[in-house]
């Protein structure tokens, strides 16, 4: 079973990128593509999942883009690494959960390669990391499934301006902040994505 790797160097509008993988699943459903894995930036744009609510928009001034993913309402943009997948779990014992585990011990495993601990936490859904002995999110999940094929995907934030998720309270999360990983340990992330790669791969396929 083979998986598309597509890495883009400029940024993805965000409709775009999500056309481009309602596509796929369409294309996978048919027998006609490979499952996706996909590396990409966003311009910055605020989208809502579809358990969102409009009281955790704090600036009502923001444009939100409203999309088909799981969970409630988050940021994307620079500084920002975004991987979505196309990942057909007909093949996969259609367990949505596992697959959920296997991104989260992902990316977990590759943030250690850069001595980072981190963790996930099943009441609030993401990778945390604690920063000052609090607990701060630095990676987001969101998933839909269509005909048990999986898509959307997860974020990370490497380097972006924190200050932007001051306009709504992030994925529904009122009692806890948010992060970097240039904040924890200010350092060379260049080679993240290519480890988050190899580890997802790697996960895919136990």
């Amino acid at each position: 079973m083979s998986i598309e790797i597509k890495k883009s160097i400029k940024p993805v509008k965000y409709l775009d990128a999500i056309k481009f993988l309602e596509d796929r699943v369409v294309e996978i459903n048919k027998n006609k593509a490979e499952e996706l894995i996909w590396i990409l930036e966003h311009p910055s744009t605020f989208t809502a999942g579809t358990s969102s609510n409009k009281s955790d928009i704090l600036d009502k001034s923001i444009n939100i883009i409203k999309t088909s993913r799981g969970g409630k309402i988050t940021w994307h943009g620079p500084g920002q690494l975004i991987c979505y997948m196309v990942i057909n779990l007909n093949s996969r014992n259609r367990d949505i959960r596992k697959f959920v585990n296997i991104i989260e011990n992902s990316i977990i495993l590759s943030l250690k390669s850069f001595g980072i601990n981190s963790f996930s936490d099943r009441k609030n859904i993401g990778i945390w990391s604690k920063l000052e002995n609090e607990d701060k999110k630095i990676g987001a999940i969101g998933i839909k499934v269509r005909r048990w094929v999986a898509y959307h995907g997860f974020s990370i934030n490497i380097n972006n301006d924190i200050s932007n998720y001051k306009k709504i309270v992030p994925c529904g999360i009122k009692d806890k902040g948010i992060t970097s990983l240039k904040k924890i340990n200010n350092q060379n992330y260049n080679k993240l994505s290519e480890i988050i790669i190899k580890n997802l791969i790697t996960n895919l396929k136990i």
